[in-house]
C-alpha cells in the first residue's frame, strides 16, 4: 500500500504530500518553502527525502524544492517550465522507476501551460494521481493567472486535458490535488482535500459540462479576484528562490527610536496583533493584518513584495510563524519588530490611534461597508451594505476615505484591515466584530441576498 502523508496549509488552501517510495526513500510533492515538517515526518519514519516533485510553477507560494535539493534531493519538474536551477525536466509520458514504483508524467496544461500531473503505478496498476491544479475536489484550478490573452486558450486546453488524460483513468483511482478549499488558485471548491476519479466524474459540476464551449463559459464565470503577487511568484519559482537553510531568520528587536527611523525611511508597518488590541491603540498609519492562517494571503495582497517590513506583535505571538508566512510568499525584507510592543511605544510618549470596534450594531456609526469577496457578499449580507472587496479597497482607499463608516467581513479580521486602510486615508471608520449572521441576530433583521 502506498503511504501518502498530506500537509495542509489552511491559510493558502493548499496541500503538499510526503510519499514513501520503499527502500527507505520518499518524495515530496509541491513542497512549500519551509520543508521542516516534511523532514521531521520523514525522520520519524526513518525515510530519506530523495526527490521533490513539482506539478507546475506556483503563483501562490514559494516552492521548497531548492530546500529539498540542499539536502541532496533531486528536483523533478515540467521541462516546459524552463526552471533556471538544477533539476530534471520531465516531458509528457516520461516515466521514472523509483524502487519498483513507476512515476509517469502526464501533460495536463490548463491551470498553467507547463502543467504536469503525476501517476504513480505499481507495475501496470495505478495507485495514485497527483493532479496539482488540473483536477480539484469539485472543481479545477483557474486559468487566468498567466495573462488575459491566455485565459481562454488555457481553459480549452484544460478541458482537453481532463477529457483525454484524466477521465480516462480508473474511477477508483485516488486523486491528490495541490489546490483546495481556501485557495485563490482554484475556482469554487468544497471542504474535502482528496477525491477519486469516479467521485469527480459524478459530482464535479465542471466535468458535467456537455461540451468544450459550456465548460469554458462555466469555468470563466466562476473566477473571483486574486492577489497581485500571484503575477510575480511564477518568476521567483522559475529562477529559484533564495535558499533559507535549516534555521528561520530571527526578527530583529528595535527600540522605538530605531523603529521610527525605519518608518521615516519608508518601511511598511504591519500590526499583527489581535484586532481588539489594534482597535484599543496602535501606531498611526499601521496596517492591521492579524497573525492567523490567512496572514500571508493578505500580506501579499496588500503590500508590495519588495517593501521592507516592520511589525508590532504581542508578547505571546509566534515570531517564527510570522517569519514563515512572510517567506512562503516571497517577502524577504523583514526589518524587525518593535521591542516591547505598544507598551514601549507608549512609555516613550509617542502618539497612538484607535478604532471603535463593537459586537453591537447600535454602537456603530455610518454606512456599512462589507469587504468580503463578492461570492461571500452575494450569498448573504446586511441590507444596504456597500460591497467593496478588501483588495479593491486597498487599491484606492482615498476614494472611500471620507467621513465615518462601519466595516464588516465574516469575523472581523478583514474588516479591521479595511478600517486601518481607511483610517490612513483620513476617514474615521469603525469595525463590527462579527459577520452578517451575527449582525442579523443582534438586530433581529434578515439578511439580503443576490442569489
Amino acid at each position: 500500500m502506498l503511504e501518502i502523508s498530506p500537509f495542509v496549509d489552511e491559510g493558502l488552501g493548499n496541500s503538499s504530500y510526503l510519499v514513501e517510495l520503499g527502500g527507505g526513500r520518499a518524495l515530496v510533492v509541491d513542497p512549500t518553502r519551509d520543508i521542516g515538517p516534511y523532514v521531521a515526518a520523514a525522520e520519524r519514519r526513518r525515510l530519506r527525502i530523495t526527490h521533490s516533485l513539482e506539478t507546475h510553477l506556483h503563483a501562490d507560494f514559494v516552492s521548497g524544492s531548492r530546500e529539498v535539493a540542499r539536502l541532496g534531493g533531486e528536483v523533478l519538474a515540467p521541462a516546459a517550465g524552463d526552471i533556471a536551477f538544477p533539476h530534471r525536466g520531465l516531458e509528457d509520458g516520461e516515466e521514472i522507476d523509483v524502487d519498483g514504483l513507476i512515476l509517469r508524467a502526464i501533460g495536463t496544461p490548463g491551470h498553467t501551460p507547463e502543467h504536469l500531473s503525476y501517476l504513480v503505478l505499481d507495475g501496470a496498476r495505478p495507485l495514485a494521481l497527483f493532479s496539482g491544479g488540473a483536477l480539484l475536489v469539485g472543481s479545477v484550478a483557474r486559468t487566468d493567472l498567466i495573462s488575459p490573452e491566455q485565459t481562454g486558450p488555457l481553459a480549452r486546453a484544460l478541458y482537453r486535458s481532463l477529457r483525454d488524460r484524466i477521465l480516462s483513468l480508473p474511477d477508483d483511482l485516488s486523486v491528490y490535488p495541490t489546490h483546495g478549499a481556501g485557495s485563490f488558485c482554484s475556482a469554487s471548491v468544497g471542504g474535502e482535500r482528496t477525491t477519486t476519479i469516479g467521485q469527480e466524474r459524478a459530482a464535479n459540476p465542471l466535468l458535467r459540462a456537455p461540451n468544450e464551449e459550456a465548460f469554458v463559459r462555466q469555468l470563466l464565470a466562476g473566477f473571483g479576484s486574486y492577489p497581485g503577487y500571484f503575477l510575480r511568484l511564477r518568476e521567483v519559482n522559475r529562477h529559484g528562490p533564495r535558499v533559507i537553510g535549516p534555521e528561520l531568520p530571527v526578527l530583529a528587536r528595535l527600540s522605538p527610536g530605531e523603529f521610527q527611523r525605519h518608518l521615516a525611511d519608508g518601511a511598511e508597518l504591519v500590526d499583527a496583533r489581535p484586532i481588539e488590541a489594534f482597535a484599543a491603540g496602535h501606531i498611526p498609519g499601521a496596517l492591521s493584518i492579524a497573525l492567523r492562517d490567512a496572514f500571508a494571503s493578505w500580506l501579499g495582497w496588500l503590500i508590495a513584495m519588495e517593501q521592507p517590513l516592520l511589525f508590532v506583535l504581542d508578547g505571546v505571538q509566534d515570531r517564527d510563524e510570522l517569519v514563515r508566512q512572510c517567506l512562503k510568499i516571497g517577502f524577504e525584507r523583514l526589518v524587525g519588530e518593535l521591542a516591547g510592543g505598544m507598551d514601549a511605544w507608549r512609555a516613550a510618549g509617542l502618539p497612538e490611534a484607535r478604532i471603535i470596534a463593537s459586537r453591537d450594531p447600535a454602537a456603530l456609526p455610518g454606512q456599512v461597508v462589507d469587504v468580503r469577496q463578492r461570492s461571500e457578499y452575494v450569498s448573504g449580507h446586511v441590507p444596504d451594505a456597500v460591497a467593496i472587496e478588501l483588495g479593491s479597497l486597498a487599491a484606492n482607499p482615498e476614494r472611500h476615505g471620507r467621513g465615518s463608516a462601519t466595516v464588516m467581513c465574516g469575523h472581523g479580521e478583514r474588516a479591521m484591515t479595511g478600517a486601518s486602510l481607511l483610517q490612513r486615508a483620513g476617514a474615521s471608520p469603525a469595525v463590527f466584530l462579527g459577520g452578517p449572521r451575527d449582525w442579523s441576530r443582534a438586530t433581529g433583521g434578515r439578511l439580503a441576498s443576490e442569489q
